[in-house]
């Protein structure tokens, strides 16, 4: 692009600049900037241009362009010449002092000034120039030529440090000419900035142009500004004014004369302090003191020494104003005040420390947490002068370490942290800070402050205990030199309880410090513990560790963490564990990667880690080993009293190192004193101590069961339950829970003890024990004992000779089963038994003897009855756990029927259990029904699954369960109408099994069943009944001929059904299957019109009628003869239900569309009109006269014939 070009676009630029709206000056700026970023020179001469050329354009806009030139300039200013740059500065020069100091524009003179600054950076010299021709003697200088002046002494130091002399030489005559407070604030602006620039050359001398330069050459002319500032223009009632007038002392009392800023301290100090009560916003004031001590140091002075008790207190009390203070420079004032500190720590330490630690000792929270700041910063930044006052900050911690306030615990924690990295706690009595440390993390969250500052984003992130753990981590990680005091003094934390919260961060800091020591050398990671008495047997670690990984998302994740420390001690646990736990623990810790705490499988996860400890014990093969580990188990049970869940654990551990001791003397020991020191009262530890015993018995069954002989007779038992009798309101109930835990005991044992034994123990010695106890109103023991018995039952069960046990106390325990069950409420379900006890039952059953009839039959009406009588399940929102129990209930019953079942798998026993479901089938309460039509779906499935047809039989009862099932298809509830169909779909699969059809073999007649349960769906009572319609269709295919009578006559049975859904159904099926199947009932027509005459009588809907009459006619249709023979037949006198429903002539609506009928009454009458039908009337009951009627008309029209009416 060519110049002219530039220039014609940056002028178009130009032009728009004086829009209205804001974003397109925004746009336009924009614009220029990007093509003055690639043709620098020509934009910013047009900018310059147009600027001159445009003399009215209003300031608003010229800042603009003026801002838009200062963008190019601070990245292309070096690629301008010396002309470009000379026109440059005579604009903004002209631009900035354009308007007088009273008609001062600042927007506008800034737009200005930032040029002059931009160009400065590179070309000094001419701009120092412009500015120095603007300085005239005698005159006030423009205030943005000062403003100016100071911007560019920071902005290019080196450049303007070499004029100031020049500069001060022009500006410090007039000083006292400046009377207004704007001009007052300029100059001391830009005092302050020549004293930062001239500092900054002196502090990079060897970097600068003239480093010949000294102090000196400023000296005096600052100290006479100095004392028009501090002694004249400081004392002005302007705030603003005398704010500016600290600012810049702060940075001239450097450039002052020594002797001189001797002189003016005992003055200039306190002038500063006593600001402090005059100002709300302190920040600039602690920052100009901060460079004032610090002038005052460097120059030795003695005078600061005098001065220090005033200052001292000053500064107290400002680091002690609370940091939630909205305002945005409390923080940094409280940064420059705690700089003011290091400056005194590193000249006067004892008397800073003097006046600081003497105020740990004060209860007032601020007060206390402001010292600690100051501590703790002291600490870090003057570690050379408290070397040796370690012992004494130290010994002054003692009271804030007992302080309960959260800020005065987070700031301990925070001096702590600075002294493990200055080598503190590395001296006597470090070791009680590290443990300050682990108690703040073992903080649990419900204690942590629940209103942060404002400046804290993150609650949980600032709290005690967060920073607590953060400590720890990175004390542990990053500071070398505590890693020999860390290890192995941390492991003394892992086993008190009070410690527990603070496990994950425990393991995790001991694991990275196990790390390293093994790094250094196997003899630097092996714990010597004969030198460190306090430390954790390594039987105690492996317990404690152990056990709290089955609760393994609890404090932060602290099963990953313990498994991980576990795995890296293994050399001081026992040599042989090595390769054994470096393959199994990643397994664990990829088991917890794949699972969160919701998902977790809990009894899954507890027996992985069960695993992981008898391959332990397998391993290390050392009785004494075991039994010393068992016996740190066992001491370790009080510590878990308030986490049940770890002590259920617990308690499984101990029974499985139980099971790997060999001598029987322990094993017999711990078991004894584990039943004299339970806590019955707990439910979570009498199931624990249980499953110790059960899993004990694995390996020690003699022992374990005489060892719990011994206690039900020994005189602790009886002397527990004595001292218990003396309290009359309490003894009954804990007498139950010893007995509870018990009769627990017992069951585990025969659940877990090897099967090849049990069965000798099973009537003898613990059944015996626990059948004493049937006789109980406990609700906590009841359960217990049918969960003990369940237990037992199963463990026959399941044995490889339970076929040849002869279970003599089976009648005793089933009808036990039985009256708890019955005990139960039988609306309501409140505990687990009746589950339990059918439960029980099921295993019973299988055992022999079997039992007679009538117990089967009472068994299964008892269970029945307690559950389908049950009112309907709850929804979720009534309780999760209520819904679950009511499902594990009812799983429990289709396990004992399907057991039942199980035993007498033939169409007999099938229809048993169907008769007894037969009630519920037909209840009038919808959900007895959907129930009792669910279990006969489930039994008739199983009875398919386990149909095994070794001759062609024929299946009797078919059309009787058909019968039954198929009304039910229109059931006033869905699921029941689907369930209904599931039936008969079975049945009719059963039927095919019988006449020898293959069990994968599939009927597309029956499974065109399954097609229609998507109609039973619809509400719509058309479609139902057409739906029925259409099973009847399928059922009378497959129905065997000698099935259909039965099938017809326990339909007829249905019409009477209270439902009336049903009751249509089954007229709706009945008429389609003598439609389709009627021709083969010829010699069943007499019982047919019997059964249907009768139901006529018995009717009571209103479709009953017409249905039973059109179920007649097409009886007749395809029988007239018997159908007329049986009519004539029937007795009279007739009931009036049997009546003609029309009167004479009129229209039958229950004839097919174009036939009458006609009613003739009971006495003969002259022929009449026949019509197609010319034979005469005569005599015939009223009844009978529609069908026949009907029938003869169909059969005239069939067969020119004369038929007798």
């Amino acid at each position: 692009m060519t110049e002219s070009s530039i220039k014609k676009l940056a002028s178009t630029l130009l032009d728009a600049i004086t829009d209205k709206d804001p974003v397109v000056q925004e746009q336009v700026c924009s614009a220029l900037c990007s093509l003055g970023e690639v043709r620098p020179v020509e934009t910013l001469r047009t900018c310059e241009e147009y600027l001159r050329q445009h003399d009215k354009l209003a300031h608003p806009y010229r800042a603009a362009v003026l801002r838009a030139m200062e963008r190019v300039l601070s990245s292309r200013a070096s690629e301008l010449d010396k002309d470009t740059a000379s026109t440059i500065i005579l604009l903004a020069s002209s631009e900035m002092t354009k308007t007088k100091v009273q008609d001062l524009v600042w927007d506008w003179q800034q737009a200005a000034s930032g040029v002059l600054v931009a160009v400065g950076r590179q070309f000094i010299s001419k701009v120092m120039e412009e500015l120095l021709r603007k300085l005239h003697p005698g005159t006030l200088p423009h205030c943005a030529v000062l403003h100016t002046l100071a911007s560019l002494s920071v902005a290019n130091a080196f450049g303007v440090v070499p004029f100031l002399p020049s500069v001060l030489s022009s500006l410090l005559p007039v000083l006292g000419m400046a009377k207004q407070d704007t001009v007052r604030v300029a100059f001391c602006s830009a005092l302050q900035r020549f004293s930062e620039g001239a500092l900054e050359y002196l502090a990079n001398l060897d970097r600068a142009p003239d480093p010949t330069v000294r102090k000196d050459a400023f000296a005096t002319d600052i100290f006479s500004a100095y004392d028009v500032l501090f002694h004249q223009w400081l004392q002005s009632r302007e705030a603003k004014l005398r704010l500016a007038v600290v600012e810049a002392l702060g940075p001239m009392s450097h450039l002052l004369p020594s002797e001189s800023l001797e002189e003016q301290l005992p003055k200039l100090l306190p002038g500063i302090l006593a600001l402090y009560k005059k100002h709300s916003e302190t920040f600039y004031l602690s920052k100009s003191l901060g460079q004032i001590l610090e002038a005052a140091v460097s120059v030795g002075s003695r005078t600061l020494e005098t001065q220090l008790d005033a200052l001292l207190a000053a500064l107290h009390s400002q680091i002690c104003v609370p940091v939630e203070s909205s305002s945005p420079l409390v923080m940094s004032n409280q940064k420059e005040v705690l700089r003011c500190f290091t400056v005194l720590a590193s000249s006067l330490p004892d008397r800073l420390l003097a006046f600081l630690l003497p105020r740990l000792d004060t209860s007032n929270e601020r007060t206390r947490v402001g010292t600690l700041q100051v501590v703790r910063h002291v600490i870090n930044s003057a570690a050379a002068q408290m070397e040796d006052k370690k012992p004494f900050i130290l010994s002054s911690m003692r009271l804030p370490l007992l302080d309960t306030n959260s800020k005065v615990k987070r700031a301990v924690v925070q001096v702590i942290s600075a002294m493990a990295h200055h080598g503190y706690l590395e001296q006597p009595g470090g070791e009680v800070m590290i443990e300050y440390i682990v108690q703040q993390c073992a903080l649990p969250p419900e204690q942590e402050p629940e209103k942060p500052g404002p400046s804290s984003k993150d609650p949980k992130a600032d709290s005690v205990r967060a920073v607590s753990v953060r400590t720890l981590y990175l004390v542990s990680t990053t500071v070398d030199r505590m890693s020999h005091v860390l290890w192995p003094y941390l492991l003394q934390f892992l086993t008190p309880v009070r410690f527990t919260g603070a496990l994950t961060p425990l393991c995790r800091s001991l694991v990275h410090l196990a790390q390293k020591r093994q790094e250094a050398g196997a003899d630097t990671f092996l714990i010597q513990y004969d030198t460190h008495a306090s430390l954790p047997s390594p039987y105690a670690v492996t317990a404690r560790l152990l056990v709290v990984s089955s609760s393994p998302y609890l404090g932060d994740g602290r099963g990953v963490a313990a498994l991980r420390l576990l795995s890296v001690l293994h050399p001081n646990i026992h040599p042989l564990l090595g390769q054994h736990w470096e393959t199994t623990v990643p397994l664990l810790l990829g088991y917890l990667d794949e699972h969160t705490e919701e998902t977790l499988p809990q009894e899954e996860w507890e027996e992985k880690l069960l695993m992981f400890l008898r391959d332990t014990l397998a391993i290390v093969s050392d009785n004494a080993w075991i039994c010393q580990l068992s016996l740190e188990l066992c001491r370790q049970l009080p510590c878990y009293d308030e986490t049940p869940q770890e002590k259920n654990f617990l308690y499984k551990c101990i029974g499985t190192t139980l099971g790997a001791a060999s001598s029987k003397e322990v094993v017999r020991k711990h078991l004894q004193e584990l039943l004299e020191t339970a806590r019955y009262q707990e439910e979570a530890e009498r199931e624990g101590l249980a499953c110790c015993f059960g899993i004990c018995a694995i390996s020690h069954l003699e022992d374990t069961l005489a060892q719990l002989e011994d206690f039900v007779r020994s005189e602790v038992f009886r002397k527990s339950i004595g001292i218990l009798n003396i309290f009359k309101d309490r003894s009954e109930n804990e007498v139950e829970k010893v007995k509870s835990a018990l009769i627990l005991c017992y069951g585990h044992v025969a659940a877990r003890a090897p099967q090849e034994l049990v069965l000798a123990k099973v009537e003898s010695d613990i059944l015996r024990n626990i059948c004493q106890h049937f006789n109980t109103k406990d609700p906590a023991l009841k359960l217990c004992l049918v969960q003990s018995v369940c237990m037992v039952s199963r463990a026959i069960c399941s044995s490889t000779q339970a076929g040849s046990f002869h279970f003599t106390r089976k009648a005793e325990l089933v009808a036990q089963m039985m009256e708890f069950i019955r005990a139960e409420p039988p609306d309501s379900l409140r505990t687990p038994i009746r589950k339990k006890a059918m439960l029980t039952c099921t295993y019973l059953v299988s055992v022999e003897p079997a039992l007679d009839e009538q117990a089967r039959a009472d068994v299964i009406r008892g269970c029945l009855h307690s559950v389908m009588a049950l009112l309907p399940e709850p929804e979720e929102e009534d309780g999760g756990c209520q819904k679950s129990l009511y499902l594990e209930t009812l799983h429990a019953l289709e396990g004992l029927l399907t057991s039942l079942l199980q035993r007498n798998m033939t169409p007999q026993g099938l229809q048993i259990m169907i008769e007894h479901l037969s009630p519920w089938i037909k209840s009038p309460r919808g959900h007895e029904r959907a129930r009792a039509l669910g279990l006969s779906a489930l039994l008739l499935r199983h009875f398919l699954e386990q149909l095994r047809v070794s001759a062609l039989v024929p299946f009797h009862n078919l059309g009787l369960l058909v019968g039954l099932f198929s009304p039910r298809c229109a059931d006033l509830w869905p699921a029941t109408r689907q369930e209904a169909v599931d039936c008969v779909y079975s049945l009719l699969y059963l039927q095919l099994g019988y006449e020898g059809f293959s069990r994968d073999y599939r009927d597309d007649v029956a499974e065109r069943l399954l097609s229609l349960k998507d109609g039973l769906v619809h509400p719509d009572p058309t479609i139902l009944f057409h739906t029925c319609h259409s099973i009847g269709q399928i059922i009378a295919k497959r129905l065997p001929p000698d099935q259909l009578i039965s099938l017809l006559l326990t339909m007829f049975e249905a019409l009477g059904d209270p439902e009336k859904n049903c009751s249509r159904a089954a007229t709706v099926m009945i008429n389609c299957l003598l439609q389709e199947r009627g021709g083969v009932l010829q010699e069943k027509v007499p019982e047919i019109v019997s059964v249907l005459r009768s139901k006529l009588q018995e009717a009571q809907g209103e479709h009953v009628l017409p249905a039973a009459q059109h179920s007649m006619y097409l009886l007749a249709t395809q029988h007239c003869a018997a159908v007329v023979s049986s009519l004539l037949g029937s007795p009279l006198p007739l009931d009036r239900r049997l009546g003609i429903l029309t009167g004479p002539g009129g229209p039958c609506t229950a004839l097919p569309q174009g036939s009458r009928c006609f009613r003739p009454p009971l006495r003969p009458r002259a022929p009449a009109d026949t019509g197609g039908c010319p034979s005469p009337c005569v005599l015939v009951p009223a009844a009978p006269s529609l069908v026949l009627c009907r029938a003869s008309t169909t059969a005239c029209e069939q067969t020119p014939r004369k038929c007798l009416i």
